[in-house]
């Protein structure tokens, strides 16, 4: 059999050339730059994305996040003019966004969907509990020094996260014959919760902030998964025969969710800044 014949060197070094020159542009293009658009000034995220085909922006409700998509072979100059254009709805769009709400002495934090007033306890042995103070207000309590309060506020809530949703999946799972592998709590923006083949649930802490039917609901739904991995009507029926609140709690979080992101965000992740 005859052999192919060999491409020369200088055709390989030309047919390569836009690729490596792509790769060096990549290298040295900027991961962000700042839209000024009406005396205030946006940071911009830059994407690049192989499967788009043109330029989309979206805002990241839960980190305020500005992001710009640009095609493989799309221009860092041709981006900073399509966000300019769009300078309006960016603006638009973070002003519907619900403030920032930090984890701070005097905040009011939805634990379980009653509000509680953060108190720090500077004086107090132990990292963070929960007590009613005078008149009956909940209170969430914070020893300690005032910088740690944000990081000591995020973790408790996220261990109660875990303890709650734990409770919940494995009740709901040992009510159908199911067995959950592990649970796991994150900080998911794009979803409450989810289920893998492998027996492992996912959920946000952020939970912890709705009323316990909400994070009930969202336990059973995850765990139905384990029997039917779809959104089928059998899945659906499932659901509901085990959570009777199931439509209470989509509307809950269809009308409420959003909100929960706000939470433990600073101030300065909020966008704008006056020029």
């Amino acid at each position: 059999m005859a052999s192919r014949p060999r491409t020369p060197s200088w055709l390989r070094n030309f047919a390569a050339q836009p690729l490596r020159a792509l790769l060096d542009r990549r290298r040295s293009e900027p991961q962000t730059f700042q839209l000024a658009f009406d005396r205030e000034i946006y940071l911009v995220n830059l994407r690049r994305n192989r499967r788009a085909r043109r330029y989309t922006l979206r805002i990241h409700s839960g980190t305020r996040e500005v992001i710009l998509t640009m095609p493989t072979r799309g221009s860092v100059r041709e981006a900073k003019a399509f966000a300019q254009k769009h300078g309006g709805w960016i603006a638009a769009r973070l002003r519907r966004l619900p403030a920032a709400a930090p984890f701070a002495d005097g905040a009011m934090v939805p634990l379980r969907g009653v509000e509680h007033r953060v108190m720090h306890r500077p004086g107090r042995r132990g990292t963070v509990w929960t007590e009613t103070g005078a008149g009956g207000e909940p209170l969430i309590c914070v020893a300690g020094d005032a910088p740690h309060i944000e990081r000591r506020i995020g973790d408790f809530l996220r261990r109660e996260a875990h303890r709650d949703l734990s409770v919940a999946s494995h009740n709901a799972a040992e009510a159908i014959g199911v067995s959950v592998k592990r649970i796991s709590i994150r900080d998911q923006s794009s979803r409450w919760g989810s289920c893998s083949t492998t027996g492992v649930l996912s959920y946000s802490w952020r939970l912890i902030l709705a009323p316990p039917f909400v994070l009930n609901y969202l336990a059973v739904h995850e765990v139905a998964h384990l029997v039917e991995m779809n959104h089928s009507p059998r899945f659906w029926r499932l659901v509901h025969r085990m959570c009777p609140d199931a439509d209470r709690a989509k509307t809950w979080l269809d009308s409420h969710g959003a909100d929960l992101h706000r939470y433990g965000l600073s101030d300065e992740s909020t966008g704008p800044q006056i020029a």
